[in-house]
């Protein structure tokens, strides 16, 4: 990610800002300390990206699923004495 002080950030503000709209965010620092992260709009929050779900449709579970090896896990464990 590209780091520009104040004083680029001023100078090149239309080029910079076409950039992060295009997906290539920038910082903006001030005596080499970064102080804001300028990034477009459409990007998702950090920590508001939405994974529950994503393989919905793509796999599928067994309605025996807990059920499954029942007969080994006795044989195994069963309560014989």
């Amino acid at each position: 990610m590209q780091t520009v002080n104040i004083h680029e950030a001023k100078t090149h503000l239309s080029r910079l800002v076409d950039q992060a709209a295009a997906g290539e965010p920038f910082v903006i620092a001030k005596a080499g300390k970064p102080l804001v992260k300028v990034v477009p709009l459409s990007a998702p929050e950090p920590g508001k990206v939405k994974r529950l779900g994503f393989l919905a449709g793509e796999i599928s579970v067994p309605d025996d699923f807990d059920e499954m090896g029942a007969q080994e896990i006795e044989q195994l464990f069963g309560d014989d004495p």
